[in-house]
């Protein structure tokens, strides 16, 4: 009898445990921390938004750059590898993978994360994300911030902040993203930028 008695209470005590735990605020693990955009581990250029990269060029505004982008394995790291020339002439100067960050054109809301950190391999030069809203209403408009790929993978943050308006007056807003861009720009120069992991983090 008193064997059972215990039982009971252990099991009640056990109860009152549970419910203590299941009463404390939650906290953020690291992974909460953070939201994967891509690790470009699925095919045919679908990302972990299920949106597909796609290759731009200048070319959409009479320039001649050329751009390739192919998923594959570098340093046992599976990536994202956007190569190309980029071109000057005819008004042109870049190559780009881009990203819409939600499917059927609806807007993505980044506010609760304080920017981008990506994991990069590059060849020692300057490369840049662009970011797009509903307030860039001409092609060349953007929000842009810069990075040095170095030949070595190495992770990189780029705070909200750090991307500045181009061509327009109006400031990121990061409840309203809808399009990310790997970006290289501005110079005539081979590019060679790969990209093992891109997420938004807090």
């Amino acid at each position: 009898m008193r064997n059972n008695r215990r039982s009971i209470v252990i099991g009640l005590l056990g109860i009152g445990l549970v419910g203590v735990i299941l009463s404390k605020p939650f906290k953020l693990s690291a992974q909460v921390n953070q939201m994967l955009i891509d690790d470009f581990s699925k095919k045919d250029f679908i990302s972990a938004v299920g949106t597909s990269w796609v290759g731009v060029t200048d070319k959409v505004m009479g320039g001649i750059s050329e751009v390739k982008i192919e998923t594959t394995t570098i340093n046992q790291r599976r990536c994202l590898h956007l190569t190309g020339n980029v071109h000057v002439e005819n008004n042109g100067g870049f190559i780009q993978a881009a990203l819409n960050l939600s499917k059927d054109n609806k807007l993505f809301d980044a506010s609760l994360f304080s920017g981008i950190r990506l994991t990069a391999y590059g060849n020692n030069e300057d490369y840049s994300i662009h970011l797009r809203t509903p307030d860039n209403n001409q092609p060349w408009q953007s929000y842009r911030a810069h990075f040095m790929a170095k030949s070595m993978w190495h992770v990189i943050e780029l705070p909200f902040e750090s991307f500045k308006p181009y061509r327009l007056e109006t400031k990121l807003d990061t409840k309203r993203l809808k399009r990310i861009g790997l970006v290289a720009i501005g110079r005539p120069f081979s590019a060679d930028l790969a990209i093992s992991n891109i997420e938004f983090y807090r």
